[in-house]
Order: C-alpha cells, then structure tokens, then sequence
C-alpha cells in the first residue's frame, strides 16, 4: 500500500524549492489556467515550474501522457516534486501517479494556488499559493 501524499503548505514549498536543487514544482492546471490566472514565479531560485496538465483541455479527460512527460521535462524518480493545482485535488491525483510508478518523494501543495472560495465564491483569497503571498506572474 502506498504512503498517504503528504499536504505541504505553499510557504514551505518554497522553502524547499530554495534549498534543495533538485527540488521541483509540477503544476499540473490546464493551459487556460496558466495564461489567465497565473503561475508560481520562480525566477529568483533560479527555476521555473513544470507545467503538465493533468487533464487536457477542453475535454478535461485525463493526460495519458502525465508519466511520459514528466520523463521528458527530466523529473527523475529521486526528486523531490511538489504537485500543484488549482485547489489540490487535481494535484493530489497526479502525485498518487507518480507515486504508484516509482517517485518516492511526492507532495501535494496544500491548497494549491488558489485555494478554497471565500463566502463571496471567489477564490485567492483564503489559502493557498496566491494567498500567501509567493511569487506569481499572470501571462
């Protein structure tokens, strides 16, 4: 049985990005997400997040290429790889992946870069990556 993904908030992924350089971020949104709300921005740790999105847009159906690509994008089994998404659910999913095909050290980022909608329904303003004030750009 596979060890339960662990949850790390977005504070402590940076943290982490920053001191191990095989450390890795893998958003794993649809294209449309990443030009119209944003990106973690990761340009001063000298990085840049992998984006693969989990499900293919507009279809949404899941990438059958996750596992091929996060290969081609040179995220080896050994990396540590924070998994994000909008609110985590998503990301959640592709870490078990990744997990069940042999990358031992898989994270969810709590929240994702979103986070949960506050009582207007609107969200970026409770948690998550946005909301805790990291490093973001908007295409």
């Amino acid at each position: 049985m596979s060890a339960p993904i662990p949850d790390v908030p977005p504070d402590e992924v940076w943290q982490a990005l920053k001191s191990d350089p095989k450390a890795k971020l893998v958003d794993v949104r649809t294209t449309p997400e990443w030009n119209f709300v944003g990106v973690p921005d990761l340009t001063e740790l000298g990085k840049a997040p992998i984006k693969i999105e989990w499900q293919v847009y507009p279809g949404m159906s899941v990438n059958e290429d996750f596992l091929h690509k996060l290969k081609l994008e040179e995220v080896e089994p050994g990396d540590k790889v924070y998994f994000l998404c909008r609110s985590g659910v998503r990301s959640l999913a592709a870490a078990k992946l990744a997990q069940e095909n042999g990358y031992a050290e898989v994270f969810n980022i709590a929240d994702g870069f979103e986070g949960p909608k506050d009582a207007s329904g609107h969200r970026g303003t409770v948690a998550g990556w946005k909301q805790s004030g990291l490093p973001w750009t908007q295409g």
